[in-house]
């Protein structure tokens, strides 16, 4: 063996230091614009640990494999092993021993994961929670993602093809996500800058360019020269960056991008349920005495709300749904959902009985909903709450046998001396469309000797509270119709008489409030009797259920105010049964409509319906993507594995049915030979089959190879080409050794043997260019000092690379 030969064995492939460093730092920008797209997802960064564990990780896989030129086979063998070895501290820690030593369920639930976790994102409302093993998927995708591109960053020649996994991560991350984007323009300026910055420097530090003549350039002007190119590609870079910000300011599409997740969960809107107020007049009339559900924990004083309405159209008055970003948006429950709310804290305990809609009963300004019971895991990932009108809207309804524990803050009440020079709140509210026009006048007469913004409100509240009469319309009393339309309240006022129930009298006092700049909505929910205040127990029915008005205070917040008169306020001629003529409040034209059903309507639930036919095409799309990223992870994972069984097996079948006969037995000799470089046998290039014989013989403990040598040398030198009948018994002896080598070998061994490259690569153009390359890298260690160096021991000359 020649002294160059041996020194290609004893050096590894050089790669100056500072291009390690330069390419991992490219890596770890490039992969880190990604990681923040996560941050809408789940709300915030407890995603970090395992998305930058699985970053790390992956760069360390990639930077020792490039280190030591370990095969994909190897990389791809670590990279699983990482995966179940570290996933239970960062992506499964509340299943981990200590947090840290992944447990029997930690491994199966990464298992499992590696194909359900990525539909458990997309079908889970966001944000999302790490405890219900959401971590898989930053973890995993990181983990590949970084593994690939570092490596193409760390060996080839030409770092932008690393530019594709990043570019492909940054896409994956965005439908993965949210509508609403983390920092898209931050995310793009820094992903573009980085990698122009980092080709731009491997540019000028590649050998070609880093290459100075000293006999033509003097060393220092070849340095200013440098210097120059990098400022220059500097100043270009900025320039470019700030242009790109100052033009996304202007061009950034007012639309909001469409991900897999509105695919499968269409965005939640408010308007596809019924006003919750359309359902009073049915609890009053049919749950008077039936238990709708029950609190333990409400204090004195306290109010159960549904819903707190402030949009009116003419027909209903209903929840207002702001948008994302605004005070008064639906997000998924979460915890700490009110962080600023001021009070008294409390747990409540409210048990399900015979309620059954999808408003959430619950108290001031909630900070966490505990879900339990059979339905409690599909409640809690479609439940949905507004901190800004406090209100919750569970979209799988709520039942007989729900149970939920609510945290909430309980807001102070305030006397009239207390806000007797408060302003209103600065709180933008929808204008009111159909209102009755004689509502206007009205209102700033009831107003017009008011000196305060309290005493307005008062005002407005005694004006309905103390000249209305109440009736709920039942048997046994004074006719009221149900309803709040415009028609309905218009009536009320319009009447000689006024008459109606909390429905009617809250919403007029919004409407007159709206119409003189009084930020003020209808809240619906329930609170106790005197006779049941302060009691333990507080049970929700159709008889307590009332709804009030809020008005916004600067610095209070929301208060309350009762408008409806007393229940035993009602016209003395007419307080033991219904009017036959009620000639003082016959409605003058136009003419009364039919009473409106007091039940809510049931289109919602038809246009859901629709909604769901409409959305498989949808749902089935998602699906096959969600199937198509896992299968493209699994088959990445193990495309090492089927390469290498196809390339042997392709390599079998073309030396089996070679043309010749006696080609076919030199093949089986090398089918032979080639299952004992696997196992382990050192045969070199150019031994004869005689020599080759005696090694295997030696090495795997195999006498009857020497034989079946001799017996090739005879078929091929041979006067005569062997008959088909001689092949078909010399592979039936080949294969008789080799299965003979997998039987004295355990499991793993057979394993590596099936993978290994071994054989593939002796004597191959690849395993000669391997050795180009290695002659090539050990001569510039001599060149140039400062380079990583491997200090492995030297190979035996028949070791292949």
């Amino acid at each position: 063996m020649s002294a160059t030969t041996a020194q290609v064995h004893t050096s590894a492939p050089v790669i100056p230091v500072r291009r390690w460093i330069l390419d991992i730092v490219a890596v770890l920008v490039l992969l880190g614009v990604s990681i923040a797209g996560f941050w809408p997802s789940f709300a915030g960064g407890s995603y970090l640990g395992a998305a930058i564990g699985g970053t790390f990780l992956g760069i360390a896989i990639a930077a020792v494999a490039a280190w030591r030129r370990w095969g994909i086979l190897i990389i791809a063998g670590l990279t699983v092993l990482t995966y179940f070895v570290f996933g239970g501290a960062f992506a499964l820690p509340h299943t981990a021993i200590i947090g840290v030593i992944p447990s029997l369920d930690t491994l199966r639930q990464l298992a499992v994961g590696v194909v359900t976790s990525w539909k458990q994102l997309l079908t889970t409302v966001a944000p999302v929670s790490g405890a219900d093993g959401h971590f898989i998927v930053p973890f995993l995708l990181m983990l590949v993602i970084a593994v690939v591109t570092a490596s193409l960053a760390l060996r080839l020649a030409q770092p932008a093809w690393a530019l594709i996994p990043a570019g492909i991560l940054l896409a994956v991350v965005i439908a993965l996500g949210t509508p609403q984007p983390a920092v898209p323009v931050i995310q793009g300026t820094i992903f573009a800058l980085a990698s122009i910055t980092w080709l731009a420097m491997r540019q000028i530090w590649s050998p070609q360019n880093a290459a100075v003549s000293v006999g033509e350039v003097d060393p220092a002007r070849a340095n200013q020269m440098r210097m120059r190119r990098l400022l220059s590609g500097a100043v270009v870079l900025v320039v470019a960056a700030g242009v790109g910000v100052a033009t996304s300011a202007f061009t950034a599409p007012a639309e909001v991008r469409h991900v897999l997740r509105d695919t499968i969960i269409p965005p939640f809107n408010v308007h596809d349920y019924p006003s919750a107020l359309q359902s009073f007049r049915g609890h009053v009339r049919d749950d008077a005495d039936s238990t709708l559900f029950t609190v333990r924990g409400l204090p004195e004083g306290a109010r159960v709300r549904l819903a707190a309405m402030d949009e009116f159209d003419g027909q209903v008055i209903n929840v207002v749904d702001g948008g994302p970003g605004s005070s008064s948006a639906f997000t998924p429950i979460r915890s700490n959902m009110s962080p600023d709310a001021e009070g008294v804290p409390v747990t409540l305990q409210f048990d399900i009985d015979g309620y059954s809609d999808v408003w959430v009963p619950q108290a001031g300004f909630v900070s966490e909903f505990r879900f339990s019971g059979d339905d409690g895991d599909a409640l809690r990932r479609g439940t949905y709450y507004s901190a800004g009108s406090a209100t919750a809207v569970a979209t799988p309804g709520l039942s007989k046998g729900d149970s939920y524990t609510v945290e909430t803050t309980l807001p102070a009440d305030y006397s009239d001396e207390q806000l007797a020079e408060a302003e209103f709140g600065a709180v933008r509210l929808p204008k009111n469309e159909n209102v009755p026009e004689e509502f206007t006048s009205l209102a700033g007469e009831i107003v017009s000797d008011a000196e305060t913004p309290v005493e307005q409100v008062q005002a407005l509240e005694t004006f309905l509270s103390e000249d209305g009469f109440f009736s709920h319309g039942l048997e046994g009393e004074v006719i009221s119709r149900s309803g709040h339309t415009s028609e309905r309240v218009s009536t009320l006022i319009g009447g000689d008489q006024m008459i109606g129930d909390d429905e009617q009298y809250a919403v007029t006092m919004a409407l007159l409030a709206g119409e003189v700049g009084i930020p003020a909505r209808v809240v619906m929910g329930f609170y106790p009797d005197e006779e049941q205040a302060g009691a333990a127990t507080f049970t929700a029915t159709g008889d307590n259920i009332h709804a009030w008005v809020e008005v916004n205070f600067d610095g209070f917040g929301w208060v309350p105010f009762d408008p409806t008169p007393p229940e035993d306020q009602v016209p003395n001629d007419q307080n033991t049964k219904p009017r036959a003529d009620p000639k003082p409040q016959v409605l003058q034209p136009p003419p009364p409509p039919q009473e409106p059903v007091d039940l809510p309507p049931t289109l919602p639930d038809d246009r859901e319906s629709e909604d769901e036919s409409l959305n498989i095409g949808g749902i089935i799309l998602a699906i096959l993507a969600i199937g198509g990223i896992s299968l493209g992870i699994i088959a990445l994972l193990a495309s090492p594995f089927i390469i290498i069984g196809a390339w042997k097996a392709s390599r079998r079948r073309s030396r089996r049915t070679a043309e010749r006969t006696a080609d076919r037995i030199a093949g089986g000799w090398d089918e032979l030979t080639d299952r004992a470089v696997d196992y382990g046998a050192p045969l070199a290039p150019g031994a004869t089959r005689g020599e080759e014989a005696v090694l295997v013989a030696e090495s795997l403990t195999v006498p009857t190879v020497t034989t079946l040598a001799h017996r090739a040398d005879a078929e091929v030198f041979g006067p005569s080409d062997p008959s088909p009948a001689d092949v078909d018994a010399f592979w039936q002896q080949v294969d008789e050794i080799v299965a003979g080598l997998g039987s004295e070998a355990g499991f793993w061994k057979r394993t590596k043997a099936r993978l290994s490259l071994r054989s593939l690569l002796v004597g191959s153009a690849m395993s000669n260019g391997f050795q180009g390359l290695k002659t090539a890298a050990a001569a510039r260690v001599r060149r140039e000092p400062g380079t990583i160096k491997n200090s492995t021991s030297e190979a035996p000359e028949s070791e292949t690379p």
